[in-house]
């Protein structure tokens, strides 16, 4: 069942500030759906929502196809990791969310959906703006250190197709681009956006580009289970590896109970952990350490940076 939608009369955007135009919801389809060679079954634009996530993970349960993709201009409960709100304007960002139907791909690749996710985001951003983006583990996006995207992958399971009993897992990749916000509508001071960047932007564009980027980089994900023995390829790795900036530097990791690590990251393992070597100060072992998405709370610059 969908949620109910908020009125856009009732969200407050900034005195004298002109809310952008709609995406064009016809020409994304156009581009994305309605071709033979389509990477997506169904596109959806709504004006308003509480949470494409949330729409989606109930659209699924419902029998939505796999490659399903709902789009929101804005949402009045958006959120982040850990149940963290992640909210802005109308129109002032690409707010998506992509349902997948992983079939057999086995459990152990779901760590690295986010990953791929981000290099997504990347991707698209660059193809659609220039803008020099970087990844910080596990699910954020970067540019000159300050996000302007975050990632939220949500699973749950749905009936199989056809006369069989038995529940398959369905994953929902929520991506929230800030494209247009000033520095006072920003929800963190450690966020930004592609105005703030000042590099020139095209909504649609961003919206198509990063789609596109994200279909590419979740068929890469899908051969996984094919081509490298259920385990992310040395390829995909190694592209992570490099567009990591979280990668090299010393880190402050923040497990659940205040469970506090420091150490220099290392490297991403082959579940797509964060393997860390912690300071002589911390350990008398010397020996590293490895984190999963799921397992932490807060993963820091150690001198600061990047923000929560």
């Amino acid at each position: 069942m969908s949620e109910p939608h908020p009125t856009l009369e009732g969200v407050h955007a900034d005195p004298g500030t002109e809310i952008p135009p709609r995406l064009d919801a016809p020409a994304l389809r156009h581009a994305l759906v309605d071709r033979a060679d389509a990477p997506y079954t169904a596109l959806d634009v709504v004006e308003e929502i509480g949470s494409t996530n949330a729409e989606l993970l109930a659209r699924a349960a419902d029998g939505a196809p796999d490659r399903s993709v709902l789009l929101a201009e804005y949402q009045a409960s958006g959120r982040g990791r850990l149940g963290r709100a992640w909210t802005a304007p109308p129109r002032t960002q690409v707010a998506v969310s992509v349902l997948l139907r992983p079939g057999d791909v086995t459990p152990t690749l779901f760590g690295w959906l986010p990953l791929m996710t981000g290099l997504a985001v990347r991707d698209g951003l660059r193809e659609a703006t220039g803008v020099d983006a970087t990844l910080k583990w596990p699910n954020d996006v970067l540019v000159e250190g300050r996000k302007i995207s975050g990632i939220l992958a949500e699973m749950t399971s749905v009936p199989a197709a056809g006369d069989f009993q038995v529940r398959l897992p369905a994953i929902v990749v929520g991506v929230g681009i800030n494209v247009s916000l000033t520095e006072e509508q920003l929800p963190v001071p450690h966020a930004t956006s592609l105005a703030i960047a000042g590099v020139p932007f095209d909504r649609d564009v961003v919206a198509q580009r990063v789609l596109e980027a994200l279909a590419r980089r979740h068929q890469q994900w899908r051969e996984c289970e094919k081509g490298s023995g259920s385990s992310v390829s040395d390829e995909l790795m190694e592209t992570y590896t490099q567009a990591c900036s979280t990668l090299g530097s010393d880190v402050r990791v923040v497990l659940p109970g205040e469970d506090v690590r420091t150490g220099r990251a290392v490297r991403v393992d082959r579940e797509g952990r964060l393997v860390v070597v912690p300071h002589h100060t911390d350990t008398d072992s010397g020996g590293e350490f490895a984190v999963a998405a799921g397992d932490v709370t807060h993963v820091r610059g150690a001198g600061g940076q990047w923000g929560g």
